[in-house]
């Protein structure tokens, strides 16, 4: 069962009239003023049609891209007041994505794809090749370590994914249509993993365009048109 955040933890992702333009002429607004919070150990699902701002969204939460207007806080810290640098190492040590696409490299085990994770999380070097073993087994590949990715299915290069996101330890795991390249079989296992990892406390937030997989979520926001909001179904919950 997933541990509810305590009143004194800020919340993981708070948005206050977040909003980005991207410069013309003539100028796009991408994604339009928004509120929206984030708990620690929630599992929240975005759904929209392609092209709806979903990716905007990614990459703001992701701290890709920084907003134009409004105040992004991940973990209570201010992402805006932020240099370049110490964003970077923000996003290193405090988000684990998982894409579409997994983005492993082909010739590295799944031992070495996960450990070239805490690179850029400052974690010493001694622990990476320990801490990348019990991240795999964690998601149920321990025995596949020095597999190759060119050797295992797809279901297993995106548990591979997740293991590089966790390793870290983030306070956010930020999912990219996870499920979007596996067949039904293999999305369910991936499906069920995410939620058992969310009832340990991991707070993830999973965007898709499948509203089987958006049903899935604990709470589920919309994005159409680059308006972020509440959907009927989480409300009436």
């Amino acid at each position: 069962m997933t541990t509810p955040a305590t009143p004194s933890e800020p919340p993981v992702i708070e948005f206050r009239q977040v909003g980005l333009t991207y410069p013309g002429p003539p100028p796009v607004e991408a994604f339009r003023p928004s509120d929206l919070t984030v708990h620690k150990g929630e599992f929240i699902t975005v759904v929209g049609p392609s092209g709806s701002g979903k990716s905007t969204f990614l990459n703001i939460a992701g701290l890709l891209d920084t907003p134009t207007t409004g105040s992004f806080l991940l973990d209570g810290i201010d992402t805006g007041r932020l240099r370049d640098t110490e964003r970077t190492t923000l996003r290193g040590r405090r988000i684990g994505f998982v894409f579409q696409a997994f983005h492993l490299l082909p010739h590295r085990s799944a031992r070495e794809n996960v450990e070239l994770a805490m690179v850029y999380s400052g974690a010493p070097r001694r622990e990476r090749p320990q801490r990348a073993r019990e991240a795999l087994d964690r998601v149920g590949l321990g025995h596949r370590t020095d597999a190759l990715p060119t050797r295992m299915s797809g279901g297993e290069r995106q548990r591979v994914a997740i293991a590089r996101a966790l390793v870290a330890r983030p306070s956010l795991l930020l999912c990219d249509e996870p499920t979007g390249n596996l067949d039904t079989g293999n999305a369910e296992a991936v499906l069920l993993l995410l939620e058992a990892l969310n009832a340990e406390g991991i707070t993830i937030v999973l965007i898709t365009h499948d509203l089987a997989v958006a049903a899935r979520g604990r709470r589920t926001v919309t994005i159409r048109d680059g308006v972020l909001s509440e959907s009927e179904q989480a409300r009436a919950c």
